[in-house]
């Protein structure tokens, strides 16, 4: 009978260390990679439209030659590109 029962308790730790790995170490997800995406795209969108938005207003207070507009929209751009980028480079050393 002992034998028996250390077949069971072993089949039971190996089951219990397959859940224990699976819990630990979770395969990627879909969910994860679209909130990684939404992140991203809000990283973008957020700068740039507040460059937007305050480019407006310095036309109409500091009116120059050149459009505030325009040129803190790209200032926004590029923000968010160097935001992104840094998600990026975190999601891929979470891996």
């Amino acid at each position: 009978m002992t034998r028996k029962s250390d077949k069971s308790a072993e089949d039971i730790a190996r089951h219990a260390q397959r859940k224990k790995s699976a819990r630990d170490n979770p395969g990627p997800s879909p969910l994860r990679g679209i909130g990684t995406f939404g992140m991203i795209g809000w990283s973008i969108a957020v700068p740039t439209v507040g460059g937007a938005f305050l480019g407006l207003w310095l036309d109409r207070v500091a009116p120059q030659s050149f459009s505030w507009t325009i040129a803190l929209m790209l200032v926004g751009v590029v923000l968010g590109a160097f935001i992104a980028a840094s998600w990026i480079k975190k999601e891929g050393d979470d891996k």
